[in-house]
């Protein structure tokens, strides 16, 4: 595989699992150097961080939750004092809470908005300001969702922080474009990661979202992650402010059951 990210450092937000540590493993894979952070998960977050060594490049996991402003803060400032300098920034950590719009509690509802659109706009803030620091352009890659587009009953606050990262991503594509740092969404559909864990093991409702994929399967981490390669490379200098859909078709084919 070439090293399209050769002596680059990538940042990304919920690293030690999922989506997050496929687009670790395949970042180093391309020659990028990787900080990452994780929220509990710190026997994973090892994990990562040795097997990320074994591919010759160097990784750092720290302990932050995204939620909380200061510790996304935090994590740009210590991944800048470990590597010297971010080039890539991936705002992978999500967070949904299932429940009927009447019941919902403020409480999940801060949740699920601290993490998805708070957190992600004030870390992407504290990027911003080291690129222009360094007087240089860069990348942000966020992980969106198909739901940024497509209604998701009972998970109300999910869906509207994920429409509010989708015009968030439309509106600094034109107000970061002259700092020569671009940024795009990625929307995965249906992805076997532990978030999905009760469908993958229930057939009946398995069954019923594989007819709505025309492509027939479930997603992989790995799909993902080719497409943040993608983004993350220089070969995605033109694209800027869009959705890329990873979905094997979902969207334009989902119908409520």
């Amino acid at each position: 595989m070439a090293n399209r990210l050769e002596g680059r450092v990538a940042a990304i937000t919920g690293g030690s699992q999922g989506i997050g540590l496929a687009i670790a493993q395949r970042f180093a894979q391309e020659g990028a150097d990787v900080a990452f952070c994780y929220r509990s998960n710190q026997a994973g977050a090892k994990e990562v961080a040795t097997e990320i060594h074994t591919l010759g490049r160097k990784a750092v996991g720290f302990q932050c939750d995204v939620g909380r402003v200061a510790d996304g803060q935090k994590f740009i400032a210590d991944s800048v004092a470990q590597f010297g300098k971010i080039d890539i920034l991936v705002n992978n950590a999500g967070l949904e809470r299932h429940a009927d719009f009447w019941d919902a509690t403020e409480e999940d509802y801060d949740a699920v908005l601290n993490v998805n659109l708070k957190g992600l706009f004030f870390i992407t803030q504290a990027f911003v300001k080291h690129r222009m620091q360094a007087k240089a352009g860069g990348k942000v890659i966020n992980i969106s969702s198909v739901h940024e587009e497509l209604p998701f009953p009972h998970f109300t606050s999910y869906c509207a922080s994920k429409g509010g990262v989708k015009m968030l991503t439309r509106n600094l594509s034109i107000e970061l474009a002259p700092l020569g740092i671009t940024i795009n969404n990625i929307a995965p559909g249906a992805i076997e990661t532990p978030i999905n864990s009760k469908l993958l093991n229930d057939p009946v409702k398995l069954n019923a979202l594989l007819g709505n994929i025309p492509l027939k399967r479930l997603g992989k981490p790995e799909d993902v992650a080719s497409m943040a390669a993608f983004l993350a490379s220089s070969e995605s200098d033109y694209a800027t402010g869009t959705t890329f859909f990873v979905d094997g078709g979902l969207t334009w084919n989902y119908q409520e059951q």
